[in-house]
Order: structure tokens, then C-alpha cells, then sequence
């Protein structure tokens, strides 16, 4: 089966729809674009879907090419059969192609290679023959002392050794004992004996099927061998694995039963189970480390999509102790107007004097909000906060805000850049005030693996974890568009056609040129050729320029399109600049959208899109979700009762249930069980980060800061 054909098959596309992504890939063409601006030729396929596609067409890809390398190898040896180049064709997974090429792979020195090189391997071809004869008679023909084969015992040994290699080496038999070890197999572990390895007491004499152990389970097993916290051990029935070894090896009636039966046994416990055993919980690691990256996936779009809080002067506050809280006061554009430090926290416990202090920039700067973040000192710091707000003769909220990789931006290279004077606490201040304000512009400047969405991202594969989560800040970025005059370079990179470089010659044309009125001036930007431009220009967005259309997300080739429909119901620039668009779609459907889109020689998805950003010219598609949480009082995990109704935000999903952020400084965990009335597979069918829920109180364990939740009869309680 060809690679269009497998895809075909897998995604469910049209033909030419896969011819058409596999040109526009092939052409250097970005997911974003493909998916916004190529619907036509794609059947209007979302971003995660063409980036699966991709993903799935580089293995294939890559599948394929091995294909044919095995295929020369095998043939330059002259070992090509037709039942291996058939077998080669079907192979749909690269292990499977490694299986069939083991017997002919180059080999480090074996048992089975040192009695080849005695001249035993006739012998061994007698035995696996299974014709009959007397075998110690068939023996004595081999005893050679020149070649070190000085007995029967000898050369059987050695024909027995490179019998039980040959059984390893099968491709057909290796594939189904892993299928039985993955199906009838089963993990056990046990904690090793220590006071730190505490954390892992659940896996202590733990044992599971393998083929229902879940993800998370799996990571955490590994990450404890790892650490040599436990003891891991993978079991199978010998009798069932020899009986499917034996059903492969041996013939009806074999003369040689008794002969190979020991033989099966010592190539199944010394050559293929320890083999597999490795590929089984290589392959069950690499999907489990692919279901925790699709976590990251689903926590990070939510969490970068928070609205912004616009038109708010905002306090960040970065908690401490011994070294004191720093303090940054931003205006509405994200620059900052003061610094400073208190103490308000032991030891030193300023309490009354930093009251003093964060009342003057209150008053001085007119601050709406204050953002604290939620690491060390935090709980002091909000019931600094909480007290302080009462006190304020100006209306004040705050908000609790998640700095995960805030230390990381603060001591990087672009943090040294963008505040050179500031020390490594008052960047992450800047940062936490930045977060609330624009979450997005803010969080892209930080490593995607250090924003704290998502389990064991360290023991993930970096590489792919990295191109995963920047497939998902590129799909935000371009889906919320960037104002050109105002993002950083950082902002701009994720842009798509742009890199790095590009971005920062676009800060430098900028500085040089003064603000950009009209997107058409951004192909003098240095490297930013007429590929870069295609790609990027319907995500860049020019406020207040020559061009109204500038400020949309409609692309400068459909530019012609859209003047096109707006002649055709006697409509001008002028109108939607004075949102005067707002019955255009009952307008269109009045008159078929169809026969409009072929007036006007556009496709029907396209001029949907026209339409949407015609209506609301420059909007932020961020305005329509769920507005951040601004509190002026709050609670402890101490406060907490059972039975407690209270409302909080999803803060992560994960595969067990989901963290429920309450406002008590330690989030509460909503078990799958928990969450729906209904039976669920995973938590992101009902829930992801950033939704407000309604949680009741199953149990509070101040000790440990453990808090059981549940969402299930909430709304009948409530009802009450």
C-alpha cells in the first residue's frame, strides 16, 4: 500500500485533499496557513488535524525509506527471497522491518556465530530440518580439533546454540510473542527499602496487566526505577509463550521433539524475552510519553487562549521571604512605571510599612489589580494582600497567578535583554503582572516545557515535547493574530513564515522607519522574502493604518476578493471601519452564499472567513472565553469542611481527573470518578484548564494539603 493510500485510509480524506497537503507541506507552506488561508484544497482540516497528518506522513515517510534500505542490504547479500520482500511490504511499523532484517543484520560475536565459525551451521540446518536420522552419528561428521570441536557434545552444543538464535531471529515469531506480552503480560514492582523512596509507597508489591496499565502509571514506575526507588519486573506464562515458539518450530511428528523443545525454552528466556521485554516497555513508554505530551497539548491551548485583562493598571507581586516581595507596576500597555520591595513576610514581617508602601503606588498609579504569584511566601503574601484591600480607599482586586517558569524568563538572555538594570526577582515581578495582563505575549517568552501544564515533562522526549508544544504556541498565536507595531520579537517568532531572525529585523525596521501604517511595508524588512510574506501577512495586524483590512484577519491576496463583495451590496471601507457590517451574513444568505462566493471568484470557505472579520474588524477571539478570576478575599485549606460548596478554576488535566484551583493556595483534585454522572475514557472529554467549575468538598487533609473534590450533584445542592 502506498503512503496516500495508508493515509487515505487512516484520516478518511478525499484524494485530492492529500495530494493537496502533501504539496503545500512539501512546498514549505506552515500549518497555520494551510489551515486558515488553503481550506479549498484541504476540506477546511483544523491545525491539529493537519499537524497529525504531518506527523503521520514524516513516519510513513521515514518508514518507507527504511523500507528500501533494508530491501538493498538483504539483496546486496543475496539473500532476497519473495517471501521477504513481501513480507517487507506489508511491515507497518518500523520494528517490524527491524525484525526482518535481525537475521541479517552484522552481528557482534554470539554463541551462535562462534559455532558457525567451527562449521557447524550444516548441522544445525539437519536439526531444524526435522527429517530424521541419527543425530549424535550426524555429529561426529563435524568433530574437528582444528577448529575446536573436539566431541558430539561439542558440535551439538554449538548446532543447538545456532538453532536457537535462527528461533530469535524470526521476524513472524518475535511479532507474536510481543502481542502475547502485551496482552497476557504482566508488571510488578516493589519499593526498595528507604524513608525517601516514600513518595512511590503505592507501587510497593504493586502488579498490573499490561495492557490496562495506564500512562501516568507507566511514567511513574519508570521514573521510580529510575531513580532506584523500585524494583520493576515484567512476567509472562512460559508455558504460553512455548506453546506459541514451539507451534512456529516444530513440524508434525518432528523425529527431533525432544531435541528442540530444550532449545525453544533457551532461545525464549536467554535471546527473546529479554529482547522484547525491552521493546514492550520501550513502545509502551514511547506512548505513554505521546498520551502525557498530548496532555501538555490540551492544558497549554487553554491556558495561553486566557482573556486578556486590557485597559488595567496591574501590581505584579512576586512572594518571598527572607529577600522580601519585589514589586512591579505596569500600565495598559505592559510598560513598567515603578519598582520596588517590602517585607511584609517572616522574618522580617513589615507589615504596616509595606501597607504603606503598596498603598502610595495604588494611589500614585491608579491600580486596578494586583497579580501575586503562586510560588514560595504566597499564602502570607495574599493575606497581606486580602487585609490591605479592605484598608484601600480605592476599589482593588487581585489575583492569584500561576508563575511556573517565571525564574526561568527572569535569568534567561531575553529577560537580561528586555530589563538590563532590573535583578532576577523584579523580571519575574514584571512577568506575573505581564501574565494577568496579556497571558499569551507574555508566556511565549518562556520555554513551553517550563510553563507547568501537564506531568513528567522531564522524562519526556524533549525534542518531541519541544515540537509539539510550540506546534500548539504557533496555532495560538496565529489564531489570535499580532499587532506588528507592539509584539516583541519573541511574540513575532511564532508567527507564521517568521523565525527568529526575521522577528528581529522587524523590531529593527521599526525603530528605523517608525510605526508600519500599511502591511505591504514589511517586504523591506531584511530575509522577510515572498514566501515569509505570504505565509504571515493575514496574521499580522496593522491598528489605526492606511488600510482598514490591515487589521484583519483576511490576507492581502483575498484583499481584491473582499472589495469585490463589498460593490456587490453597494458596501464601502468606510462601513467597516464604522461597524456598520453586522447584517452583511443575513445580506449573503439572502442571496445564497454560494452563488456570492462565485461572483465574487472566491471559494465558500474563504469568503465565510472574509465575513466573520469584516463583521468585527480587529477583534480578539480571546474576548469570548471565560474572563479571569479577580478576588478581594479568601481562604485556607485550613477554612475547608467537608461538604463545602465552592467555586473554583480548572488548573490541569491529567489522566486520573483534574486539579481544581479554589483559592486556598493548594489546588483540589477532581478524580475521573468524580467528574461526570456519565462513564468517561479521560477528563478532557468534559473538562480542560481554564474552565470555571463548581466543586463540592469529599475531604481536606491539612497535613499532607491533600483536598478531594467532586463536581458530581453539585448542581442539585446548589439547587437547594
Amino acid at each position: 500500500m502506498e503512503i496516500k493510500e495508508i493515509l487515505k485510509l487512516e484520516f478518511g480524506l478525499k484524494e485530492n485533499h492529500i495530494e493537496n497537503i502533501i504539496n503545500l507541506l512539501d512546498e514549505g507552506c506552515t500549518i497555520p496557513f494551510i489551515a486558515r488561508y488553503r481550506k479549498e484544497l484541504t476540506g477546511s482540516l483544523d491545525d491539529q488535524t493537519l499537524r497529525a497528518f504531518d506527523d503521520r506522513l514524516k513516519y510513513l515517510r521515514n518508514l518507507f525509506k527504511r523500507k528500501e534500505e533494508v530491501f538493498s542490504l538483504i539483496s546486496e547479500q543475496g539473500n532476497m527471497t519473495p517471501e521477504i520482500e513481501k513480507a517487507l511490504n506489508v511491515a507497518g511499523t518500523l520494528t517490524e522491518i527491524e525484525d526482518i532484517y535481525r537475521p541479517f543484520k552484522p552481528k557482534r560475536k554470539t554463541r551462535a556465530s562462534v559455532a558457525i565459525a567451527k562449521g557447524l551451521k550444516p548441522l544445525a540446518d539437519f536439526i531444524i530440518s526435522q527429517k530424521g536420522g541419527n543425530l549424535e552419528e550426524k555429529a561426529k561428521e563435524f568433530i574437528n580439533p582444528e577448529l575446536e570441536v573436539n566431541s558430539v557434545e561439542e558440535a551439538l552444543n554449538g548446532a543447538y546454540d545456532i538453532v536457537a538464535e535462527g528461533i530469535s531471529d524470526n521476524a513472524n515469531l518475535r511479532k507474536v510473542l510481543r502481542e502475547l506480552l502485551l496482552n497476557k503480560g504482566e508488571i510488578k514492582t516493589k519499593l526498595l527499602e528507604s524513608e525517601e523512596n516514600y513518595v512511590y509507597k503505592t507501587y510497593d508489591n504493586f502488579s498490573s496487566p499490561l495492557k490496562t496499565l495506564p500512562s501516568h502509571r507507566i511514567l511513574a514506575i519508570n521514573r521510580g526505577e529510575k531513580e532506584k526507588c523500585l524494583k520493576v519486573e515484567i512476567e509472562l506464562n512460559e508455558e504460553l509463550a512455548l506453546s506459541k515458539i514451539e507451534k512456529e518450530v516444530l513440524k508434525k511428528n518432528s523425529p527431533f521433539e525432544e531435541v528442540l523443545k530444550p532449545i525453544c525454552l533457551d532461545a525464549y528466556n536467554r535471546l527473546i524475552l529479554p529482547s522484547i521485554k525491552n521493546e514492550v516497555r520501550n513502545d509502551l513508554t514511547d506512548k505513554a510519553n505521546e498520551q502525557a505530551i498530548k496532555m501538555f497539548e490540551l492544558n497549554l491551548k487553554p491556558l495561553l487562549m486566557q482573556p486578556p485583562l486590557k485597559n488595567k493598571i496591574i501590581l505584579g507581586l512576586d512572594p518571598a521571604y527572607r529577600t522580601g516581595c519585589k514589586i512591579a507596576v505596569i500600565d495598559i500597555n505592559g510598560n513598567v512605571l515603578d519598582t520596588t520591595v517590602i517585607y511584609p513576610t517572616p522574618p522580617q514581617s513589615k507589615i504596616e510599612e509595606a501597607e504603606v508602601i503598596i498603598a502610595k503606588l495604588v494611589y500614585k498609579h491608579n491600580v486596578d489589580v494586583i497579580a501575586i504569584g503562586n510560588g514560595t511566601a504566597t499564602k502570607e503574601s495574599e493575606i497581606f494582600v486580602a487585609n490591605l484591600i479592605k484598608k484601600l480607599k480605592r476599589k482593588v482586586e487581585y489575583a492569584v497567578v500561576n508563575e511556573a517558569g517565571a525564574s526561568v524568563y527572569s535569568a534567561s538572555k531575553l529577560g537580561a535583554e528586555e530589563f538590563p538594570t532590573f535583578d532576577v526577582a523584579l523580571r519575574s515581578a514584571v512577568s506575573i503582572a505581564r501574565r494577568l495582563q496579556d497571558p499569551l505575549a507574555e508566556l511565549i517568552k518562556i520555554d513551553v516545557k517550563s510553563i507547568g501544564v501537564g506531568q513528567y515533562q522531564h522524562d519526556m522526549p524533549q525534542n518531541r515535547l519541544t515540537e509539539v508544544l510550540e506546534g500548539v504556541v504557533e496555532d495560538c498565536v496565529n489564531s489570535v493574530g499580532v499587532d506588528i507595531n507592539t509584539a516583541s520579537p519573541s511574540l513575532l517568532s511564532y508567527v507564521a513564515g517568521l523565525n527568529k531572525t526575521v522577528a528581529k529585523n522587524i523590531e529593527t525596521f521599526r525603530k528605523e522607519n517608525g510605526t508600519i501604517t500599511n502591511i505591504m511595508q514589511i517586504k523591506k524588512v531584511p530575509k522577510l522574502g515572498d514566501k515569509a510574506f505570504e505565509q504571515c501577512a493575514g496574521f499580522l495586524r496593522v491598528v489605526g493604518g492606511d488600510n482598514i483590512l490591515d487589521n484583519t484577519g483576511v490576507h492581502p491576496e483575498s484583499y481584491d476578493a473582499c472589495h469585490r463583495l463589498l460593490k456587490y451590496f453597494n458596501l464601502t471601507d468606510d462601513d467597516i471601519k464604522c461597524g456598520n457590517l453586522k447584517l452583511l451574513p443575513s445580506m449573503i444568505e439572502q442571496v445564497g452564499i454560494e452563488k456570492v462566493a462565485n461572483t465574487i471568484n472566491i471559494g465558500v470557505p474563504t469568503l465565510e472567513d472574509i465575513v466573520k472579520e469584516l463583521v468585527k474588524p480587529g477583534r480578539d477571539i480571546r474576548e469570548d472565553l471565560p474572563k479571569p478570576v479577580l478576588k478581594s478575599e479568601l481562604l485556607g485549606i485550613e477554612n475547608l469542611k467537608e461538604g463545602m460548596v465552592l467555586d473554583g478554576v480548572v488548573r490541569n488535566v491529567v489522566d486520573f481527573g483534574v486539579f481544581v484551583d479554589i483559592s486556598v493556595h493548594q489546588d483540589g483534585l477532581v478524580h475521573i470518578s468524580e467528574i461526570s454522572k456519565d462513564y468517561i475514557k479521560h477528563p478532557s472529554e468534559v473538562l480542560k484548564v481554564g474552565d470555571k467549575v463548581t466543586v463540592k468538598v469529599l475531604s481536606v487533609d491539612v497535613k499532607t494539603k491533600r483536598i478531594s473534590l467532586t463536581i458530581k450533584g453539585v448542581d442539585e445542592i446548589k439547587g437547594e
